[in-house]
């Protein structure tokens, strides 16, 4: 038998006290305090009327761990407070989130608006797998401009996506600008916090509606699994839009079950979620391991210590980049030279995260140079792990990409994106001032004569 712990994750607790211990399982029988991983396939019934009234989800209780596990409930209860929300569900990963987020809203023949820099991961998901199932995506060009987002809008348009800091441009959108229109026009507001996490902003608290993650990043921290989770806000309207929204406003089971309550009558602000939870997660099976969902509890116990680390040295990082002759441009929103600033101060008092790029005047051999050199920074393609990782764009995330895609995106052969760790900042300056003499040997007049980017 277990308990959980509920008064935690209320709006009397700061921050660090919910992330500690909102939504833990303390284990009644034996007393262990910390939520035990329970590893599962399957719960055990009473008997057969107990598996009847499971699966008729009439006492809340567990079924199969394709469902729900209770170390997945007590990791969904503290991100659920963390964010502000009424629910959360995990998944195996973040793109299984990002999935699932958004075909529990949109089906065949549906058209979403989005901003246009994102992972590209994403990208790719909504160009090819979706436009497969007959789901069309647009990207604004200009994600400030109320205009454009209402001329895009079209009559089978159903939600709005972003991401609050953009991998790796972290061209920063104004989260209340956009969820103000998406309100307007009656319309979802979905928006990837996984770069920022819920320490440096709450986008729920600035009128989005559901909130997605990579938790294999910042929220783990430590590079050791992957995870997702989506976090419903329970703060759209889904029974005012009954014909957009209609697997909400349906009787559950079908139209010919008159009598049976709608998701939204039986599950008020969480009917998003339950249908997320039950017909699509559910169905699709993108499941997450209790020990991975252990993991991630386990780091998001440190959440805000890190995260404020990452911060901290990604600006001195930033700061030093800025003040080098090599480096054309820094693509961090914490520093004042960046287009971005404004909407930082606004938006991320605390910070704006540990991912972002910077352009070398060199070129793709310059890039490579720096790379190779680097011996602290380790080479990957990942992000939001305690150690600093470094990665070159052009040649991996977006070698897919043609020439002119990736310069319209400002993804140049000079660029190199960098996630910064939780070391001693003066380590990773002399890292990268290791680096960039090694650059200087082989290209002593680069500042001189300055390659294409």
């Amino acid at each position: 038998m277990t308990t959980t712990q509920q008064a935690y994750g209320e709006d009397n607790f700061g921050f660090s006290t919910e992330q500690v211990h909102a939504g833990e399982v303390i284990d009644a029988e034996f007393g262990a305090r910390i939520t035990p991983i329970y590893l599962t396939a399957g719960f055990v019934f009473d008997s057969f009327d107990h598996a009847e009234a499971r699966f008729a989800g009439q006492d809340g209780g567990l079924v199969y761990t394709r469902y729900a596990n209770p170390t997945h409930t007590a990791v969904e209860a503290k991100l659920t407070a963390m964010e502000r929300g009424v629910d959360s569900l995990l998944v195996a990963s973040g793109q299984a989130a990002i999935t699932v987020a958004l075909l529990g809203i949109l089906r065949s023949g549906d058209h979403f608006l989005s901003t246009p820099s994102l992972y590209e991961g994403s990208k790719t998901l909504f160009r090819e797998n979706f436009e497969r199932l007959g789901i069309e995506v647009e990207f604004v060009d200009d994600p400030h401009d109320l205009t454009e987002w209402k001329r895009r809008v079209r009559p089978n348009t159903r939600a709005i996506y972003g991401e609050t800091i953009p991998n790796p441009k972290n061209d920063l959108i104004d989260i209340d600008l956009i969820a103000g229109f998406a309100r307007e026009e009656g319309l979802p507001f979905v928006i990837d916090s996984t770069a920022s996490t819920p320490y440096l902003i709450r986008p729920i608290e600035h009128g989005a509606n559901i909130v997605v993650h990579s938790a294999s990043k910042f929220l783990s921290g430590h590079g050791a699994s992957l995870a997702g989770v989506v976090v419903d806000g329970g703060n759209f309207d889904w029974a005012a839009y009954p014909e957009k929204f209609p697997q909400f406003n349906t009787a559950i089971g079908g139209p010919d079950r008159p009598g049976t309550p709608t998701l939204v009558q039986k599950f008020g602000r969480k009917a998003y979620l339950e249908y997320t939870r039950s017909v699509i997660a559910g169905r699709l099976g993108p499941v997450l391991s209790p020990i991975n969902a252990f993991l991630l509890q386990q780091g998001l116990e440190t959440l805000s210590l890190r995260v404020e680390r990452h911060c901290h040295n990604a600006l001195a990082v930033a700061t030093w980049l800025e003040q080098q002759p090599e480096v054309v441009s820094v693509d961090y929103p914490g520093l004042a030279s960046n287009p971005s600033h404004a909407i930082a101060l606004k938006h991320y008092p605390r910070g704006t995260g540990s991912v972002f790029g910077f352009t070398l005047a060199g070129g793709k051999d310059a890039a490579r140079t720096v790379i190779d050199a680097v011996e602290l920074f380790s080479r990957m393609s990942h992000m939001g792990d305690v150690r600093s990782l470094i990665l070159h764009p052009a040649s991996t995330s977006h070698a897919h990409l043609k020439d002119d895609q990736r310069s319209a995106l400002g993804i140049g052969q000079g660029l190199v994106r960098l996630s910064v760790g939780i070391e001693d900042d003066l380590d990773l300056l002399a890292d990268l001032e290791h680096a960039f003499a090694a650059l200087r040997a082989l290209q002593p007049s680069a500042t001189q004569e300055l390659a294409p980017v």
